[in-house]
């Protein structure tokens, strides 16, 4: 296989999963939140997409409903955090294993298949593109438009709101500012571009199955992770585009190991490894500076 011919599909995979990757960096970093909700929003959202195309929808429809049904669950996940002061970790787990049945109830049965269904890739055939260049066009088009939209909202009153209350709860509240309602919203959103990216993610791989969303948020925290380590933090754009690079990277990462040879049942251990070695790294650096002043 030639360089070009592995490069353009795991650009266009990186491109797709990067909308995940930004749904939990606005969790884990902007509300500093761990939230495991996305690995039930994920299938949730090609659950959504996959039975509204194969009842009639068009794509765009598709994608919409999904990124309202993933928005309405990281809304649960909101109300029994905010509201009934369950801790965030617990609310997202329960929430996430609510959905599996959600997810089996919407589907009918455990996977739902999309082969020979009119999905936002194949009508990029239309303009004369192929499978793999359709996959990168739409990918690209998605994350630039929701890349912009997520960097205009936190320009907003609202959005610096949000960030404000995962960096400094009490000062924004002494602001006269309801974190209840900024949480909320700050999940709403997360889950939301999740479940897009689920829906994106089933329309290319041609089938929604109740099982794949298992490890999303390791993968998305290893996206975060790696933009951060590679290409900084040094604003809030930078960082946005941090997050999608790294999803890119962390993509042309896995398709490189596997042309090496590692088993792909070995990718879920081999990305657990990653990320803990990508978030020890600030302290192995501190350590290591400590060591050279002290020589």
């Amino acid at each position: 296989m030639s360089m070009m011919n592995l490069l353009l599909p795991t650009v266009s995979q990186g491109l797709l999963w990067s909308m995940l990757a930004l749904g939990v960096y606005l969790t884990f970093r902007v509300l500093d939140i761990a939230d495991l909700t996305v690995e039930g929003t994920f299938p949730l959202g090609a659950a959504v997409a996959a039975t509204c195309l194969v009842k009639g929808g068009n794509p765009v429809t598709a994608v919409l409903l999904a990124a309202l049904a993933g928005a309405l669950a990281g809304a649960i996940t909101g109300f029994l955090h905010t509201k009934l002061k369950i801790p965030a970790l617990l609310a997202g787990i329960l929430t996430m294993i609510a959905l599996y049945s959600v997810n089996l109830r919407i589907m009918g049965k455990a996977n739902v298949s999309l082969l020979n269904m009119k999905t936002a890739f194949t009508y990029m055939h239309n303009f004369g593109l192929s499978n793999s260049m359709s996959v990168f066009v739409v990918g690209l088009i998605a994350t630039v438009v929701f890349g912009v939209a997520i960097y205009w909202f936190f320009g907003t009153e609202i959005g610096a709101a949000i960030r404000a209350t995962g960096f400094n709860p009490q000062m924004i509240r002494a602001q006269g500012v309801d974190t209840n309602i900024t949480i909320i919203l700050g999940l709403v959103m997360s889950n939301g571009l999740v479940a897009v990216s689920g829906a994106f993610i089933g329309q290319s791989n041609g089938f929604a199955d109740v099982g794949m969303g298992v490890g999303t948020i390791v993968i998305g925290l290893a996206s975060v992770i790696i933009g951060e380590v590679l290409f900084g933090t040094r604003s809030f754009k930078n960082s946005l585009v941090s997050v999608v690079l790294g999803s890119v990277v962390y993509r042309i990462v896995i398709a490189v190991v596997l042309q090496m040879g590692m088993p792909p049942n070995d990718l879920k251990l081999f990305t657990a490894v990653l990320v803990a070695i990508a978030l020890s790294l600030p302290l192995i650096k501190a350590q290591f500076q400590v060591r050279k002043v002290t020589r």
